[in-house]
Protein backbone atom coordinates (compact mmCIF):
# COMPACT_ATOMS: atom_id res chain seq x y z
CA UNK A 1 0.00 0.00 0.00
CA UNK A 2 2.88 2.37 0.15
CA UNK A 3 3.45 2.23 -3.23
CA UNK A 4 0.34 4.28 -3.46
CA UNK A 5 0.88 7.23 -1.63
CA UNK A 6 2.73 9.22 -4.17
CA UNK A 7 0.44 8.83 -7.00
CA UNK A 8 -2.61 9.15 -5.17
CA UNK A 9 -0.60 12.41 -3.14
CA UNK A 10 -0.43 13.71 -6.85
CA UNK A 11 -4.15 12.94 -7.88
CA UNK A 12 -4.85 15.03 -4.60
CA UNK A 13 -2.92 17.73 -5.40
CA UNK A 14 -4.30 17.95 -9.25
CA UNK A 15 -7.74 18.16 -7.91
CA UNK A 16 -6.84 20.96 -5.82
CA UNK A 17 -5.11 22.99 -8.40
CA UNK A 18 -8.34 22.28 -10.82
CA UNK A 19 -10.30 23.47 -7.89
CA UNK A 20 -8.20 26.60 -7.01
CA UNK A 21 -8.23 27.61 -10.67
CA UNK A 22 -4.93 27.09 -10.98
CA UNK A 23 -5.43 24.47 -13.47
CA UNK A 24 -8.04 25.43 -16.23
CA UNK A 25 -10.15 22.88 -17.18
CA UNK A 26 -9.76 22.96 -21.18
CA UNK A 27 -6.12 22.76 -20.20
CA UNK A 28 -6.27 19.63 -18.68
CA UNK A 29 -9.85 18.28 -16.63
CA UNK A 30 -9.74 17.74 -13.25
CA UNK A 31 -9.76 14.05 -11.86
CA UNK A 32 -13.19 14.11 -10.56
CA UNK A 33 -14.20 15.21 -14.56
CA UNK A 34 -11.96 12.33 -16.10
CA UNK A 35 -14.06 10.19 -13.67
CA UNK A 36 -17.22 11.25 -14.77
CA UNK A 37 -16.09 11.05 -18.48
CA UNK A 38 -14.81 7.55 -18.31
CA UNK A 39 -18.39 6.92 -17.03
CA UNK A 40 -20.24 8.13 -19.90
CA UNK A 41 -17.78 6.93 -22.67
CA UNK A 42 -18.46 3.27 -20.72
CA UNK A 43 -21.92 3.76 -20.46
CA UNK A 44 -22.46 4.76 -24.30
CA UNK A 45 -20.01 1.55 -25.68
CA UNK A 46 -17.57 4.54 -26.75
CA UNK A 47 -14.63 3.01 -24.57
CA UNK A 48 -15.85 -0.49 -25.00
CA UNK A 49 -15.65 -0.59 -28.98
CA UNK A 50 -12.51 1.37 -28.95
CA UNK A 51 -10.87 -1.05 -26.68
CA UNK A 52 -11.72 -4.10 -28.50
CA UNK A 53 -10.45 -2.74 -31.85
CA UNK A 54 -6.94 -1.81 -29.74
CA UNK A 55 -6.81 -5.09 -28.27
CA UNK A 56 -7.18 -6.89 -31.23
CA UNK A 57 -4.50 -4.96 -33.32
CA UNK A 58 -1.96 -5.48 -30.23
CA UNK A 59 -2.91 -8.73 -30.06
CA UNK A 60 -2.20 -9.76 -34.16
CA UNK A 61 0.76 -8.00 -33.94
CA UNK A 62 2.26 -9.45 -31.22
CA UNK A 63 1.45 -12.90 -32.41
CA UNK A 64 3.58 -11.54 -35.45
CA UNK A 65 6.22 -9.94 -34.05
CA UNK A 66 6.72 -12.70 -31.59
CA UNK A 67 7.03 -15.86 -34.28
CA UNK A 68 9.58 -13.69 -36.20
CA UNK A 69 11.23 -12.40 -33.46
CA UNK A 70 11.73 -15.89 -31.65
CA UNK A 71 12.37 -17.49 -34.64
CA UNK A 72 15.25 -15.31 -36.36
CA UNK A 73 16.52 -14.94 -32.71
CA UNK A 74 17.05 -19.04 -32.21
CA UNK A 75 17.83 -19.77 -36.08
CA UNK A 76 20.89 -17.12 -35.54
CA UNK A 77 21.68 -18.04 -32.03
CA UNK A 78 22.02 -21.62 -33.02
CA UNK A 79 24.04 -21.52 -36.28
CA UNK A 80 26.96 -19.98 -37.11
CA UNK A 81 25.59 -19.28 -41.25
CA UNK A 82 22.31 -18.22 -39.73
CA UNK A 83 24.05 -15.34 -37.36
CA UNK A 84 25.86 -14.37 -40.75
CA UNK A 85 23.06 -14.42 -42.72
CA UNK A 86 20.14 -13.13 -40.35
CA UNK A 87 21.76 -10.97 -37.85
CA UNK A 88 23.37 -7.89 -39.94
CA UNK A 89 20.15 -7.21 -41.64
CA UNK A 90 18.20 -7.14 -38.74
CA UNK A 91 21.27 -5.19 -36.70
CA UNK A 92 20.63 -2.71 -39.23
CA UNK A 93 16.88 -2.38 -39.69
CA UNK A 94 17.01 -2.23 -35.77
CA UNK A 95 18.31 0.96 -35.63
CA UNK A 96 15.28 2.42 -37.71
CA UNK A 97 13.20 3.91 -35.86
CA UNK A 98 10.25 1.89 -36.48
CA UNK A 99 7.41 4.71 -35.63
CA UNK A 100 8.82 6.38 -38.45
CA UNK A 101 7.71 4.24 -41.20
CA UNK A 102 4.28 5.47 -40.52
CA UNK A 103 4.22 7.59 -43.44
CA UNK A 104 5.50 4.91 -45.06
CA UNK A 105 3.29 2.22 -44.18
CA UNK A 106 0.13 4.41 -45.39
CA UNK A 107 0.91 5.12 -48.73
CA UNK A 108 2.18 1.60 -48.73
CA UNK A 109 -0.79 -0.01 -47.68
CA UNK A 110 -3.43 3.00 -46.75
CA UNK A 111 -4.88 3.25 -43.55
CA UNK A 112 -6.73 -0.05 -42.96
CA UNK A 113 -5.70 -2.56 -40.67
CA UNK A 114 -2.69 -3.60 -42.23
CA UNK A 115 -0.20 -0.89 -41.25
CA UNK A 116 -0.90 -1.17 -37.66
CA UNK A 117 -0.48 -4.52 -37.27
CA UNK A 118 3.07 -4.36 -38.64
CA UNK A 119 3.93 -1.29 -36.87
CA UNK A 120 3.14 -3.34 -33.33
CA UNK A 121 4.43 -6.31 -35.10
CA UNK A 122 8.04 -4.44 -35.90
CA UNK A 123 8.22 -3.25 -32.39
CA UNK A 124 7.71 -6.40 -31.46
CA UNK A 125 10.29 -8.58 -33.31
CA UNK A 126 13.73 -6.55 -32.31
CA UNK A 127 13.40 -6.91 -28.51
CA UNK A 128 12.34 -10.34 -29.12
CA UNK A 129 14.93 -10.69 -31.46
CA UNK A 130 18.03 -9.43 -29.53
CA UNK A 131 16.85 -10.93 -26.46
CA UNK A 132 16.29 -14.83 -27.71
CA UNK A 133 19.65 -14.33 -29.56
CA UNK A 134 21.59 -13.68 -26.56
CA UNK A 135 19.77 -16.33 -24.52
CA UNK A 136 20.48 -18.79 -27.01
CA UNK A 137 23.98 -17.97 -27.13
CA UNK A 138 24.37 -17.89 -23.53
CA UNK A 139 23.47 -21.17 -22.89
CA UNK A 140 26.00 -23.48 -21.28
CA UNK A 141 28.08 -25.42 -23.78
CA UNK A 142 28.87 -28.16 -21.18
CA UNK A 143 25.06 -28.83 -21.39
CA UNK A 144 24.85 -29.13 -24.80
CA UNK A 145 27.60 -31.23 -24.72
CA UNK A 146 26.21 -33.11 -21.97
CA UNK A 147 22.81 -33.54 -24.12
CA UNK A 148 24.74 -34.57 -26.89
CA UNK A 149 26.87 -37.55 -24.97
CA UNK A 150 23.22 -38.77 -23.60
CA UNK A 151 22.19 -39.53 -27.43
CA UNK A 152 19.51 -35.98 -27.80
CA UNK A 153 19.05 -34.99 -31.09
CA UNK A 154 19.11 -31.40 -32.21
CA UNK A 155 15.25 -31.27 -31.74
CA UNK A 156 15.84 -32.50 -28.50
CA UNK A 157 18.41 -30.39 -27.71
CA UNK A 158 16.74 -27.34 -28.74
CA UNK A 159 13.11 -28.34 -26.65
CA UNK A 160 15.03 -29.66 -23.00
CA UNK A 161 18.28 -27.54 -23.54
CA UNK A 162 18.91 -24.50 -25.58
CA UNK A 163 14.96 -23.13 -24.86
CA UNK A 164 15.01 -23.59 -21.19
CA UNK A 165 18.12 -21.85 -21.26
CA UNK A 166 16.54 -19.00 -22.93
CA UNK A 167 13.60 -18.67 -21.54
CA UNK A 168 14.51 -15.72 -18.82
CA UNK A 169 16.17 -13.39 -21.83
CA UNK A 170 13.04 -14.51 -23.79
CA UNK A 171 10.44 -13.29 -20.89
CA UNK A 172 12.78 -10.06 -20.25
CA UNK A 173 12.20 -9.63 -24.16
CA UNK A 174 8.71 -10.16 -24.32
CA UNK A 175 7.94 -7.60 -21.51
CA UNK A 176 9.95 -4.93 -23.32
CA UNK A 177 8.42 -5.77 -26.68
CA UNK A 178 4.88 -5.54 -25.07
CA UNK A 179 5.70 -1.91 -24.02
CA UNK A 180 6.74 -1.48 -27.48
CA UNK A 181 3.81 -2.83 -28.72
CA UNK A 182 1.46 -0.40 -26.75
CA UNK A 183 3.69 2.52 -27.88
CA UNK A 184 3.11 1.50 -31.00
CA UNK A 185 -0.36 0.84 -30.87
CA UNK A 186 -0.90 4.84 -29.94
CA UNK A 187 1.09 6.23 -32.85
CA UNK A 188 -0.39 4.10 -35.42
CA UNK A 189 -3.99 4.48 -33.75
CA UNK A 190 -3.50 8.44 -33.48
CA UNK A 191 -2.31 9.34 -37.04
CA UNK A 192 -4.64 7.30 -38.96
CA UNK A 193 -7.54 5.50 -37.86
CA UNK A 194 -11.19 5.69 -37.48
CA UNK A 195 -11.73 3.12 -34.50
CA UNK A 196 -9.67 2.32 -31.77
CA UNK A 197 -8.65 4.12 -27.80
CA UNK A 198 -6.23 6.76 -30.30
CA UNK A 199 -9.31 7.52 -32.62
CA UNK A 200 -11.70 8.27 -29.43
CA UNK A 201 -8.58 10.46 -28.31
CA UNK A 202 -8.01 12.69 -31.61
CA UNK A 203 -11.92 12.92 -31.52
CA UNK A 204 -11.43 14.22 -28.44
CA UNK A 205 -8.97 16.63 -29.24
CA UNK A 206 -11.41 18.21 -32.14
CA UNK A 207 -13.63 19.03 -29.74
CA UNK A 208 -11.26 20.14 -26.67
CA UNK A 209 -12.19 16.81 -24.37
CA UNK A 210 -9.46 16.88 -22.67
CA UNK A 211 -11.22 14.74 -20.00
CA UNK A 212 -12.19 12.36 -22.58
CA UNK A 213 -8.30 12.40 -23.86
CA UNK A 214 -7.04 11.44 -20.52
CA UNK A 215 -9.58 8.63 -20.04
CA UNK A 216 -7.82 7.27 -23.09
CA UNK A 217 -4.58 7.56 -21.89
CA UNK A 218 -4.88 6.20 -18.28
CA UNK A 219 -7.14 2.78 -20.50
CA UNK A 220 -3.43 2.58 -22.40
CA UNK A 221 -1.26 2.90 -19.20
CA UNK A 222 -3.57 0.21 -17.60
CA UNK A 223 -3.22 -1.83 -20.18
CA UNK A 224 0.61 -1.64 -20.64
CA UNK A 225 0.95 -2.20 -16.60
CA UNK A 226 -1.99 -4.82 -16.86
CA UNK A 227 0.24 -6.86 -19.39
CA UNK A 228 3.33 -6.22 -17.86
CA UNK A 229 1.75 -8.11 -14.70
CA UNK A 230 0.84 -11.28 -16.74
CA UNK A 231 4.16 -11.78 -17.64
CA UNK A 232 5.70 -11.13 -13.89
CA UNK A 233 3.52 -13.71 -13.18
CA UNK A 234 4.14 -15.86 -15.92
CA UNK A 235 8.07 -15.50 -15.02
CA UNK A 236 7.48 -16.31 -11.35
CA UNK A 237 5.59 -19.63 -12.74
CA UNK A 238 8.13 -20.39 -15.57
CA UNK A 239 11.69 -19.66 -13.52
CA UNK A 240 10.45 -20.81 -10.48
CA UNK A 241 13.70 -22.66 -10.43
CA UNK A 242 15.53 -19.78 -9.93
CA UNK A 243 17.94 -18.66 -6.74
CA UNK A 244 15.67 -16.06 -4.76
CA UNK A 245 17.32 -12.64 -4.22
CA UNK A 246 18.03 -9.64 -6.54
CA UNK A 247 18.71 -11.90 -9.95
CA UNK A 248 15.76 -13.85 -9.12
CA UNK A 249 13.18 -11.58 -7.46
CA UNK A 250 9.98 -9.19 -8.59
CA UNK A 251 11.96 -6.38 -10.90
Amino acid sequence: MRRWISPLALVVLWQLASSTGLLAEDELASPLRVVTAAVDVTRSGELTEGLLVSLARVATGLVLGLVVGVGLGVVSGLSRWGGLLVDPPVQMLRTLPHLGLVPLFILWFGVGELPKVLLVALGVLFPMYLNVHAGVRGVDPKLLEAASVSGFTHAEQLRHVVLPGAMASTLTGLRLALGIAWLSIIVAETTAADAGIGYMIMNAREFLRTDVIVVGLAVYALLGLGTDALVRRLERSVLAWRPAGPAGGDR
